[in-house]
């Protein structure tokens, strides 16, 4: 297959397709060295039409190609759509709507996060070549074993979400993996904000001095990471913010001291920036502080029930057919263990009815949990 390189021809195979249902979508993209991921291939396919697309040739305009998925009367299909998502995010286009086959398969039964060659094994009965998985994507021109790779994730892809949607419609659910689209498509997700990067972590201290220090932190190495189109990891890892927040260094002595910061930072440029900075907001922690609800020690979730909701969440899951991390995460376990009334995706929806509902009877002593056999069963109790 020969990649699309002019505009003219990606214009072309774009308003061959508009009036398709759905398009299979994948990109393949390289980003071990930089901050920003470099969008090398685009592959595209409906059920009578793919084409590989070379975001990289010179004068290529892809405003046709995402026109297309601008377009709310097309579904895109993705497997593993978060990474390919915030690429088309960062030029512009939400593909909306947006089906994940990986989540519909967690949904499906297929297990928690089934990779693609799984699927497509499990589905259609192909055995997919990997070789050229982990191949330069950058470097031109691509090798025929390249192109049949790439080419091969969208067929097989065009080819299986119609299969899968159809389970999942008879299964009765169908919408289940629908509600869990719009999370994919929040903007919030892709927000690369600096100023909203401390929001990422997991502060451990509540003292407005540390978290002053650990939001300026996070915000600097985001927008140094930026500005140098760098992984954040190459700035500085995500222990050092803890470290730098808990020490609190305003001097070059002080960086050279922490264990977790590369040797000699203090005194490169990097620390130096970071150094003004910590002084700034350290000058007045409670102005720069984000504001946190404190936890109470008295709200620990106590272990023992959610060692209980972990395996009723498991019976759950197993006699359902059903990924059990789709239906409730450990986080949302501890909520409800302390909360009837957590704001937590498991007590909502089709959640609360497979699993919600009876977490909290659980809890109340309405409800056991019996052994039989090797099977986990719930029982009323009178």
């Amino acid at each position: 297959m020969t990649p699309i390189t002019t505009t003219d021809a990606l214009a072309e195979y774009c308003a061959r397709v508009a009036k398709a249902p759905f398009i299979a979508v994948d990109t393949e993209f390289m980003r071990e060295t930089t901050y920003w991921p470099k969008l090398c291939l685009i592959q595209a396919a409906t059920p009578t039409d793919e084409a590989i697309i070379d975001p990289l040739a010179d004068g290529l305009d892809l405003t046709p190609f995402l026109d297309l998925l601008r377009d709310p009367a097309i579904v895109k299909v993705f497997h593993a759509a978060r990474q390919d998502t915030e690429i088309f995010v960062k030029l512009g286009a939400m593909p909306v709507p947006l089906f994940d086959t990986q989540v519909a398969a967690m949904a499906a039964g297929f297990g928690e996060q089934v990779a693609y060659d799984g699927l497509v094994r499990q589905m259609l009965r192909i055995d997919l070549d990997k070789g050229s998985r982990f191949t330069d994507w950058s470097r031109r021109p691509l090798s025929d074993a390249q192109l049949t790779y790439a080419i091969g994730d969208v067929t097989h892809l065009a080819a299986l979400y119609p299969k899968l949607r159809d389970r999942l419609a008879r299964e009765g659910r169908l919408d289940w993996v629908t509600a869990e689209m719009q999370g994919l498509v929040d903007p919030a997700l892709y927000d690369t904000t600096p100023d909203n990067a401390w929001k990422r972590l997991k502060p451990k201290k509540f003292a407005a001095k540390y978290l002053a220090a650990f939001k300026a932190t996070a915000v600097w190495r985001e927008q140094a990471a930026q500005d140098r189109d760098q992984p954040r990891g190459r700035i500085l890892k995500d222990e050092a913010i803890d470290e730098i927040a808990t020490q609190a260094p305003t001097d070059v002595d002080g960086f050279n001291r922490l264990r977790s910061v590369p040797k000699g930072f203090g005194g490169s440029r990097l620390g130096l920036e970071l150094i003004e900075e910590l002084k700034r907001v350290l000058a007045d922690p409670e102005a720069h502080a984000p504001k946190m609800d404190r936890p109470s020690h008295n709200n620990a979730a106590p272990p023992s029930v959610v060692e209980l909701l972990k395996v009723l969440l498991k019976a759950k899951s197993d006699n359902a057919g059903v990924a059990s991390k789709l239906i409730a995460t450990v986080s949302d376990l501890e909520k409800i263990a302390v909360d009837d009334n957590a704001k937590v995706d498991a007590l909502t929806g089709w959640r609360r009815q497979l699993f919600g509902e009876d977490a909290l009877k659980l809890k109340r002593g309405e409800i056991a949990l019996v052994l039989n056999g090797a099977r986990v069963e719930v029982v009323e109790i009178e």
